[in-house]
């Protein structure tokens, strides 16, 4: 877990791997299973984040993405006031993780800056096993509840039913999440929604990204957000005119992934899992079936 009171070089420092250093994949796998996120720098062009996503990970499209798998993040202007399309703007985006809507999300996000702010739009990066950890110990009910499978539907009319936290077969911890337009909530969830957003508040350390640096993280694990333009710090890759390229993927090799939690002896029993996670059907919780249709497919979380 990280203080969520350290600095941003800090942040950084703490957490980078030289991409140039002899055996630079091997050190990436051994932080990711340590700490599932990992800072980079050097990556100032669209080759050279392509051809280093493509050394670490196979890369999988986005809806907005490129043909080479990139997808470039800056405010086109064309999706103000759109739920699931934030991304595309300029302000604030709430703590997500990537593809929440589908089945699989993709389990590593690379995320670079191409052209800094000029003014707010930091990244917020949380640890969910910090926040999971909070809500244990803070309001045990909560991390009941958000563990109870189909309590949750992220997206549009092809989105997917899930809960917040997946409890793996082995003990590992996942979370997904989105905040916006496109997250509906059961009845059994909707009180510890406050609890759930003050757990991811506190969790929260903020990351400033100069151009050609970036973070690789585990989307199994880790939230990130933007703050919004106009907010006193510096800059960061997402607000207008900033832009970034984003890739989203399957790792390589199995070490990519975040270690086992061991559960205390009196910790809650939590229960969950989508079908695809524990390899049997999931059973029924507070959402059931498949939502209105939009016309739209959300691009983002």
């Amino acid at each position: 877990m990280l203080d969520a009171s350290a600095g941003s070089e800090r942040l950084f420092a703490d957490h980078y791997v030289n991409l140039r250093a002899p055996h630079a994949s091997d050190a990436i796998a051994a932080q990711l299973r340590e700490t599932g996120v990992v800072t980079l720098d050097g990556l100032t062009t669209r080759q050279t984040v392509l051809a280093s996503a493509s050394r670490l990970m196979q890369i999988t499209p986005h809806p907005h993405g490129a043909p080479d798998g990139l997808t470039l993040i800056h405010d086109t202007g064309s999706y103000a006031h759109r739920a699931g399309f934030a991304g595309l703007g300029n302000g604030e985006l709430l703590a997500h993780t990537e593809r929440s809507g589908t089945p699989k999300p993709p389990r590593l996000i690379l995320l670079v800056c191409l052209q800094p702010a000029s003014t707010g739009g930091e990244t917020l990066l949380a640890d969910g096993l910090d926040v999971h950890a909070r809500l244990v110990s803070q309001n045990r009910a909560a991390a009941i509840a958000l563990c109870q499978p189909r309590t949750a539907y992220f997206g549009a009319g092809t989105g997917h039913a899930s809960q917040v936290f997946t409890i793996q077969a082995d003990g590992r911890i996942s979370i997904r999440l989105r905040q916006d337009g496109l997250a509906r909530w059961s009845p059994i969830v909707q009180p510890y929604l406050p609890a759930l957003r003050s757990a991811v508040t506190a969790s929260q350390c903020r990351l400033t990204l100069q151009a050609g640096q970036g973070y690789l993280l585990d989307n199994h694990r880790w939230l990130h957000a933007r703050v919004s333009p106009g907010t006193a710090g510096s800059c960061a890759p997402w607000e207008s005119p900033a832009s970034r390229f984003r890739t989203a993927s399957r790792p390589t090799r199995q070490p990519a992934c975040c270690p086992r939690r061991e559960r205390p002896s009196d910790a809650p029993q939590l229960r969950g899992g989508d079908s695809h996670d524990r390899g049997q059907p999931a059973r029924a919780g507070g959402l059931q079936g498949r939502q209105p249709h939009r016309s739209h497919r959300p691009g983002h979380g």
